[in-house]
């Protein structure tokens, strides 16, 4: 476990190289055993994540919602959701952390808020052309009557972005922007009152210590002046692609501005971006020195298992980020996806990430071949330079849960959609403690607000802690092997001379070799100081990565 003095005698840059580990709150611990994990559960089993070997923490939103989508609909940015606790246990879950040696991030959602925030329900009684609705994105509708949407942008989660609503005499009225749910209207970023909203959020999270923010769809903040139509006439645009509500110029602003408010608390503080923009050189804007300190590489967690491809992802990573300063932030599992053991396990490690999987999937993984390829790929992404995200429950090999019932369902993606995309449940059911627990360990009560399946009993933190084979202490190897040795800080060098099938660098005076093929290949000389399995007779067989100390 880290020491207090840790956290207090860390380099203020700590997060160009911390490994960080997401709690995801309605599914890490549930102290009052309603279903729903809370801050009191968090502030319970913070020990065990510290003495996992990571920096930090982010913590997805626990902010007063009416939880329509897990909490990414805010109604009060500056108190809790009493489904979580309150602000006095979230100052007591910050104090604890610190004591513990770990920072904490929160999520900043600035892009929409809930529909019950009360600056949206006076812009529903205030009529248009109002102040209060300047604060949105409030639109006439097309057509003879208006019935028509001001455009034809679709909502990330499925069907129409816009929603038009009813006047108080029951007449139609005005359309309002929803890039996701109804329920999530959209900020109208060209107000200045939205400025002013989010920067005394940002104060008031760090008069109470938080160490930064992860912020929510990061590139979405500025709409296209005059709210063009997407051109949708050679299909449905590439993930990450610009359009008229994505990646535009003003967010870098919004994000200069920003950093000014953390510069004040100290040069320890750290901004991260959800931006889905690609290329990764365009990513790379958002981390330059005046901006942001981290991005997602989401290109990185989108790669299919090829090693041309992870080749490819690492080059144009270190290139790009490299080339403004900044560190990769590399990232395999959140969320909002499918957990990578089984993501790499289906026909989409080689042609994409899919949509969620369900009952009815076409494909699904291969659960044997995802526990080995999930561990290879964890090996590979923790000796890369720069910084590292995990996801709850990662850490103990937790696949995908696909058998969800329709009636437990909760994502609104599969809602909106009609079932055609099962969305991100499947990665979000509570994650399991102790086998013999009701709810595996979740809380006392045994309930759940997902369904774990019974293999999260097996897969439990007490039947992996102390065995070696386990996934839970393959991480505890390698978060030490990389904090010891300084492979976040390290250097970066492609090793020649190896097959095709393998994704070969050393970092310092480690060798990273993963073998993505099906034939064992040779190892070089040295000592090997982890594998993320067993080799035969002394080679590395497919589907594993070794960690080898090499002469320099």
């Amino acid at each position: 476990m880290l020491p207090a003095k840790t956290l207090a005698n860390s380099p203020s840059d700590w997060w160009r190289h911390a490994v960080i580990y997401q709690i995801y709150p309605r599914s890490f611990a549930d102290g009052n055993g309603d279903g729903v994990g809370d801050l009191a559960g968090i502030i319970s089993r913070l020990p065990a994540i510290a003495d996992l070997g990571v920096d930090a923490i982010w913590l997805s939103p626990f902010y007063r919602s009416p939880q329509k989508d897990a909490g990414y609909d805010v109604s009060d940015y500056c108190d809790i959701d009493p489904v979580f606790g309150t602000l006095a246990e979230a100052e007591t879950l910050i104090t604890t952390a610190h004591d513990l040696g770990l920072r904490i991030i929160v999520d900043l959602v600035p892009n929409h808020s809930s529909e019950q925030h009360e600056w949206f329900q006076a812009a529903l009684a205030a009529g248009p052309g109002s102040p209060e609705r300047a604060r949105y994105m409030f639109r006439d509708g097309l057509g003879e009557n208006g019935e028509l949407p001001p455009n034809n942008w679709e909502s990330v989660f499925g069907g129409p972005a816009w929603s038009r609503i009813t006047n108080p005499d029951g007449t139609p009225g005005q359309w309002y922007l929803h890039i996701f749910d109804q329920s999530q209207p959209d900020f109208n970023w060209e107000n200045p009152e939205i400025w002013s909203l989010f920067d005394g959020v940002l104060r008031f999270w760090l008069d109470r210590g938080v160490d930064g923010f992860r912020v929510d769809v990061a590139h979405g903040l500025i709409k296209e002046a005059g709210l063009p139509d997407r051109d949708l006439s050679n299909g449905p645009p590439a993930p990450g692609a610009r359009s008229p509500f994505w990646d535009q110029d003003g967010v870098h602003e919004v994000y200069r501005a920003w950093r000014k408010i953390l510069d004040e608390y100290g040069d320890d503080r750290m901004m991260c971006a959800e931006a889905w923009v690609m290329p990764l050189s365009k990513m790379a804007h958002y981390v330059r020195s005046d901006e942001m300190h981290q991005a997602f590489n989401f290109g990185y967690l989108s790669a299919t298992w090829d090693p041309a491809v992870l080749r490819s992802v690492i080059d144009e990573s270190l290139e790009a980020f490299g080339g403004v300063g900044a560190p990769s932030t590399w990232v395999l599992s959140n969320h909002d996806e499918v957990r990578h053991r089984s993501r790499l396990a289906t026909k989409f490690a080689s042609e994409g990430k899919p949509m969620g999987i369900g009952p009815n999937s076409e494909h699904k993984p291969d659960e044997e071949l995802g526990h080995w390829r999930g561990r290879a790929a964890t090996a590979l992404m923790l000796g890369l330079p720069g910084s590292a995200y995990l996801f709850q429950g990662e850490e103990l090999g937790l696949p995908e849960v696909i058998d969800i019932p329709d009636d437990r369902r909760d994502d609104p993606t599969f809602f909106r959609t009609n079932g055609e995309r099962y969305g991100r449940d499947g990665c979000r059911v509570p994650i399991p403690w102790e086998a013999d627990k009701p709810a595996f360990g979740f809380n006392n009560s045994g309930a759940s607000w997902l369904p774990q399946p019974a293999v999260f009993g097996e897969l439990a933190r007490d039947q992996q802690s102390g065995v070696e084979s386990s996934t839970l202490e393959l991480y505890r190897t390698l978060l030490r092997l990389r904090a010891s040795q300084g492979l976040g800080s390290g250097d970066f060098a492609w090793l020649p001379d190896f097959p095709e099938a393998t994704v070969a660098f050393r970092n310092l005076g480690i060798a990273v070799i993963g073998n993505l093929g099906t034939a064992p290949i040779t190892l070089p000389a040295g000592d090997i100081l982890a594998s993320s399995g067993p080799l035969v007779d002394g080679h590395l067989p497919g589907d594993t990565t070794a960690w080898i100390k090499i002469a320099n």
